[in-house]
């Protein structure tokens, strides 16, 4: 009988298109998935370790399915926290059968009990591509996360991710297009540490501005095409074009502050005032264009007028979405050992500040499509969403559950509770406003 596997997914987009090719390689090993972490042979947990709160997360979680998993299965920790910390980790989790990165097959035997087989990530190979172009499996939804590039160039003063997934590299146009049509979806969301920068580290191959094209390209294979994680100095005239004749004007901005001074402190391009101008610039090109963006509180050296700066840029911006983060210090950056700390209480204040303001909004906008007739994909039964939402980022627009799953249909908003709306045919919902 084919052995059984499990699999739970920590953190970002990324990171479940990484668990979509290690299952398509499992399954290719002829192993069996299964929904219950009790039934497996094979248990693997895919952590994140981008901060703080993602690291205990990760950790709780390989501890309570230990707890679960049955007598003889082999439990596997692997992802980004395996690839950062996978010395540490492997001393500090003996629950753990095998410690590795994605370069090391995570079904690989273990010893018998009682001995335990820790294989650090420091001892194997950085695979040059990682699991980008193994197979993966088809999309249970009508949409899925392709990720087009690894790693990431930039050095940014608080972000880790270089130091443990490595320099850019980027994946052939060939290889995406084919993944594109193999998941035979309605929606392709594209995804990397550093998005508009895809083909870079390749300019012989690609060339200048290569995500244009490949933007294009994707389009022209499904009815929707969506980029997440744009930085700002890269959001060139060409790609706005391109964005916007997808038909999902929808713009996720990495914007982290708008104060000069600490976007500089963070290694970081950009100001208040050139955001805007970019942001207005594309409104005027396409006025319904959604906006999504993230910010970091309390980066070391943050001032008041720095936080008055982000706060009357978030007023006058008016963001469809945004989110706002507390300061992680990570070892090994470049932020790790600047001075100008700031107090945890200043800056569950200032989160507080900018969540309130953002959250009313984020209602006034949605409130603003009541009356709409907007045209949405149904990613499940009674729920779908327009361009101006992101899969299991943004709110989403509850529909007709007679909608049938997959397609595209146009709906009027009569409603709206907090980030979702409700469309004429849904259930009377709670709250609707």
């Amino acid at each position: 009988m084919p052995e059984r596997f499990y699999v739970e997914t920590l953190g970002c987009p990324k990171n479940q298109v990484d668990s979509d090719k290690l299952v398509g390689t499992l399954l290719a090993d002829g192993l069996r998935p299964t929904d219950d972490p009790r039934a497996a042979d094979l248990v693997v947990v895919n952590t994140c370790a981008f901060i703080d709160a993602a690291r205990q997360e990760s950790i709780d979680t390989v501890l309570q399915l230990d707890g679960r998993r049955r007598v003889g299965s082999r439990l596997v920790v692997t992802g980004c926290m395996a690839e950062r910390y996978g010395d540490e980790l492997a001393a500090a989790l003996p629950e753990v059968d095998l410690v590795a990165g994605f370069g090391v097959a995570v079904n690989a035997p273990a010893p018998a009990p009682p001995h335990r087989r820790l294989i650090p990530v420091a001892t194997a190979p950085v695979p040059i591509l990682d699991l980008l172009n193994l197979p993966r499996p088809r999309s249970t939804s009508p949409w899925a996360y392709v990720k087009v590039a690894e790693g990431c160039d930039r050095k940014c003063g608080f972000c880790a991710i270089p130091s443990f997934r490595g320099p850019q590299r980027s994946r052939t146009v060939e290889s995406i297009l084919a993944e594109v049509d193999d998941l035979a979806v309605r929606e392709i969301v594209l995804v990397a540490q550093d998005l508009a920068s895809y083909g870079r580290d390749v300019p012989d191959e690609l060339g200048a501005g290569a995500i244009v094209p490949l933007v294009r390209a994707v389009a022209e294979r499904v009815d929707r095409t969506r980029l997440l994680y744009l930085y700002p100095s890269d959001l060139t005239d060409a790609l706005i074009d391109a964005v916007c004749d997808t038909g999902v004007p929808y713009f996720d901005l990495s914007l982290q502050h708008v104060s000069k001074p600490l976007l500089r402190r963070m290694r970081r391009w950009g100001d208040g005032d050139r955001f805007l101008r970019r942001i207005t610039t594309i409104r005027g090109r396409q006025p319904d264009a959604a906006f999504r963006s993230n910010f970091i509180v309390g980066y070391p050296g943050e001032t008041e007028a720095d936080h008055d700066l982000l706060l009357r840029f978030v007023e006058e911006a008016e963001l469809d979405w945004c989110g706002f983060f507390a300061f992680s210090r990570e070892e090994g950056t470049y932020a790790a050992d600047l001075d100008g700390t700031v107090p945890n209480s200043l800056v569950a204040e200032r989160l507080g500040e900018l969540t309130e303001l953002q959250d009313a909004i984020t209602a006034s906008r949605r409130d603003a499509l009541i009356g709409a007739t907007v045209v949405v994909l149904v990613d499940a039964t009674g729920v779908g969403r327009s361009h101006r939402e992101a899969p299991e980022i943004d709110g989403v627009i509850h529909v007709d559950a007679k909608r049938p799953v997959g397609e595209l249909v146009e709906v009027e908003i009569v409603g709206a509770i907090g980030p979702d709306l409700v469309a004429a045919g849904a259930p009377a919902l709670v709250g609707e406003r």
